[in-house]
């Protein structure tokens, strides 16, 4: 993708997380290091200690199944979309694509299908949601709905496309899964991580959209790529980091000469095959980065929250420019799905003068 006057921007961001219940409440948070993890009031793990999550605390833990990803999207949804409710009556559709969890246990029965038919109703007299595309990818799949909301864009198939991503891991079936694989964090296994929740969206459109509504653009989508790890975790192989540095350095490629990665967001989780799956990456890559120490891994804050975690990061970015505590224009994010797929993407936060990385003004 490369950088022109009708570049995709993002123009709206919505989030549900368990350390805060809007998108600016959950990026000032992550910003303090605040930690939303508690334990669980009556489910307890397998070594009869009360399970220790990061669950969204305006939803009673004893909602499961689709009842609780329709309320951690709902008010998500509503927040991202909050910039057209400004602007003049006439209903302007919306599409919307959506990241959700890989197949496991604990998953509520047709999950796409009933959420989507949900998100369909959330509707006024300023948008109409015209159709929901849906993805079970798991950690990459909301980076990886960047790349086909930017398509749609581009095209002029759609004038605004809304990209989320929503995830659980509260399900009482879920939770046995995990700690079956060795994955909960523990005591007797510092290596695990801790299960979260949280929904994350962000509304894109193209500049020139932006420009004729006068539309905040909060940043510009520079670049998205996709790969495909072989060494997958939970089998014999051993990764050393192939698909997360093609994707990664698909992503930079496009970058102008001598221009750099200011900072890194990323699904690390505590778990070694993550971590060592970055260290890879980075050796291969760091000439790419300003600092290549330089990143953030907001599930230190809010737990793991998987398909959610690429568009929340997308908040982070942009409230991290709004509020001038970024290390400069260029951003990384990146997410990588137990499946296998990597997805990486490079934003561009730009000031009032706009020209971004090519020229002009940012806001860090």
């Amino acid at each position: 993708m490369n950088w022109s006057h009708d570049a995709i921007c993002i123009t709206g961001v919505g989030a549900t997380t368990a350390v805060g219940l809007n998108a600016v409440a959950t990026a000032a948070a992550v910003h303090a290091s605040i930690s939303g993890f508690q334990e669980h009031p009556y489910m307890i793990n397998q070594e009869g200690e009360p399970y220790m999550l990061a669950m969204v605390p305006s939803i009673d833990p004893t909602i499961n199944g689709i009842e609780r990803y329709i309320e951690l999207v709902t008010p998500a949804i509503i927040e991202a979309l909050a910039p057209l409710q400004q602007l003049s009556p006439e209903r302007r559709e919306v599409r919307v694509i959506l990241g959700l969890p890989e197949q496991r246990p604990g998953l509520p029965n047709n999950l796409a299908k009933r959420l989507s038919s949900s998100i369909q109703s959330i509707n006024t007299e300023h948008y109409q949601i015209k159709d929901v595309r849906t993805a079970l990818k798991g950690h990459a799949a909301g980076l990886m709905a960047l790349e086909s909301a930017s398509k749609l864009l581009a095209t002029g198939e759609c004038e605004f496309c809304l990209v989320g991503g929503v995830d659980s891991y509260i399900d009482p079936d879920t939770l046995d899964w995990i700690e079956d694989n060795e994955q909960l964090h523990i005591p007797s296994n510092a290596w695990g991580f801790i299960p979260g929740e949280a929904a994350g969206f962000c509304l894109l459109c193209t500049e020139k959209t932006a420009n004729r509504y006068q539309l905040p653009i909060k940043a510009q989508l520079f670049s998205v790529a996709t790969a495909l790890e072989k060494n997958c975790i939970k089998t014999e192989t051993v990764c050393i980091g192939e698909g997360l540095t093609s994707a990664v350095n698909g992503a930079l490629q496009v970058l102008p000469e001598g221009i750099k990665v200011n900072q890194t967001y990323c699904d690390q989780n505590g778990e070694a095959y993550r971590a060592d799956e970055f260290g890879f990456m980075l050796a291969r890559l760091s000439k790419h980065f300003v600092d290549p120490s330089e990143f953030e891994a907001p599930a230190d804050c809010w737990g793991d929250v998987g398909a959610a975690s690429g568009l929340l990061f997308v908040n982070l970015v942009c409230a991290a420019a709004e509020k001038a505590y970024c290390q400069g224009p260029v951003s990384l994010l990146w997410g990588s799905s137990e499946g296998g797929e990597r997805s990486a993407v490079v934003l561009v936060t730009l000031g009032e003068q706009m020209g971004g990385i090519n020229g002009g003004y940012y806001t860090c």
